[in-house]
């Protein structure tokens, strides 16, 4: 049944697959520690349904496994100054509704086999830590930058989850390390890559990433002059990664995309005018874009930063 599913996950567009169960996550208590001392900034979304987040079986009571799928989402990014810079994940279309779409079908596929059996999909806006299954379930070991990082693919790649009923062999959990690398912390601008309790994490207060998206309010002064050429989420991090540099070797590395809705790149206005952008335009040129995330008001704010402040390489 695993090769099945693997053979027709990968014939809807993804990259690797895998499988674990279902108990709880063992990482809660640094889940819990980080949110403690205010590192999710605003995200409140994140301190809600904990008992959901403890187990996953708050969300399919029947769960005994689960199946973890990758997804390439890498494509070059040239920026051009004077216009808005967008992270390479939000480039195309919506990838909650491209993920879940392809899951809906390998589930569908699923149950066509399975008859009675029961499966919840999760594409990041569920009450999971992806992270963790994805880790258990072979896709990738855990970055200083806390990416998961597929030590032949890189980390250029979405997670998807489904939960399911059938009890399925585990596979066996990604192993690797950055050595003693620090890439991505020498290289992100605003410091956001922190060790606390001898674990590797992000401060999203300080993450450009956060800072775009998630911020709702004024930026710091010290970090507003830091967002460099970002107008939507931030790629340092990952731009920097050996693990994701280009080699004869690793032919899958900084591999460009083939699903075509996350090559379908909408064209961006200048940042002059998204400084000034009006609900009409804002509806019609976020449609369907991970873009529409931000807001409106948060948008126009970081374009005028764009427009106001030096615009570094980072």
């Amino acid at each position: 049944m695993k090769d099945e599913i693997r053979k027709r996950a990968k014939e809807l567009g993804f990259d690797t697959v895998g499988f674990c169960s279902a108990d709880p996550p063992t990482s809660m208590p640094h889940y819990d520690a980080w949110l403690a001392k205010g590192r999710h900034g605003e995200m409140a979304y994140l301190k809600r349904n904990r008992h959901l987040r403890a187990d996953p079986r708050g969300l399919l009571p029947e769960a005994k496994s689960v199946i973890a799928v990758a997804m390439n989402y890498y494509q070059p990014n040239p920026y051009t100054p004077g216009t808005a810079h967008i992270a390479r994940y939000a480039l195309g279309r919506d990838y909650h509704k491209v993920v879940r779409q392809r899951l809906k079908r390998l589930v569908a596929y699923i149950e066509s086999m399975n008859s009675g059996s029961r499966h919840r999909i999760c594409v990041d806006s569920a009450p999971v830590l992806e992270r963790e299954y994805a880790n258990r379930a072979g896709l990738g070991w855990y970055g200083k930058n806390t990416m998961l990082i597929d030590t032949k693919r890189g980390s250029w790649f979405f997670i998807g989850i489904v939960l399911s009923s059938l009890e399925i062999k585990p596979d066996k959990p990604a192993v690797g390390g950055c050595g003693t690398c620090t890439a991505c912390i020498e290289a992100c601008p605003t410091g956001a890559i922190i060790n606390d309790d001898d674990r590797w994490q992000v401060n999203a207060t300080r993450c450009i990433s956060y800072l775009t998206i998630e911020h709702k309010g004024e930026i710091d002064p010290e970090l507003e002059g830091k967002l460099g050429k970002w107008t939507f989420g931030c790629d340092v991090c990952q731009e920097v990664c050996p693990f994701n540099a280009e080699r004869a070797t690793q032919p899958e590395r900084a591999r460009t995309t083939t699903i075509p809705d996350f090559l379908e790149k909408r064209s961006w206005p200048p940042l002059i005018e998204l400084a000034q952008l009006d609900e009409k335009a804002w509806e019609v040129l976020t449609r369907g874009s991970p873009v529409r995330r931000t807001g409106l008001v948060s948008l126009r704010r970081i374009a005028h930063v764009g427009l106001t402040k030096p615009r570094g390489k980072t």
